[in-house]
């Protein structure tokens, strides 16, 4: 996984970079993601994984497929991650994007894992106190686990904060080893 992320990262440094340039951060956001859901498709993910598949073949089904959303650089970037065999770096490409353009804009994703929804007076005040512990504003993700058995799991870019009763007891369980 952090061997993708490695690979990815020029990439996204590249393509984030031009995107400032030209004011076109919001939309390499919207085809980034939308090729991410694509190249992760069991269909597709066939395709691209098949040898007997050529380049160029390729490059024209991606092409049919994205159709009007690549024009002009976006295109171009199919094309070179297509000619370069990075097809499956998109996804990570997209991810790294992301935080860029958060960082860029002052924010920072934040995946929140609850063991029980959140109500939304909860979930506001638990936002207003990531946003002075991070000291960031943050777009905030809530997913339920119940394997959490209670509390929260908070992932905000590299930092991880484990509230839960389970990381709880599993940090109980090594020191007791």
């Amino acid at each position: 996984m952090s061997e993708l992320v490695t690979m990815a990262r020029p990439y996204a440094a590249a393509v984030f970079k031009r995107a400032k340039e030209t004011g076109t951060a919001g939309q390499w956001s919207d085809v980034l993601e939308f090729m991410s859901g694509v190249m992760v498709s069991e269909e597709v993910s066939k395709i691209i994984g098949n040898p007997k598949v050529g380049k160029p073949q390729l490059l024209s089904l991606l092409q049919e497929i994205f159709q009007d959303r690549l024009a002009g650089e976006m295109g171009n970037f199919l094309k070179l991650l297509v000619t370069n065999n990075r097809l499956s770096l998109v996804p990570s490409i997209a991810k790294l994007f992301e935080a860029y353009k958060a960082e860029e804009e002052g924010y920072i994703e934040v995946e929140v894992c609850t063991a029980y929804g959140f109500s939304e007076e909860t979930q506001q005040a638990f936002a207003e106190k990531l946003e002075k512990a991070l000291s960031k504003k943050i777009h905030m993700n809530v997913t339920q686990d119940s394997s959490l058995i209670g509390g929260v799991l908070v992932r905000a870019g590299d930092r991880v904060i484990d509230g839960s009763i389970r990381g709880q007891l599993q940090h109980m369980q090594k020191s007791l080893q």
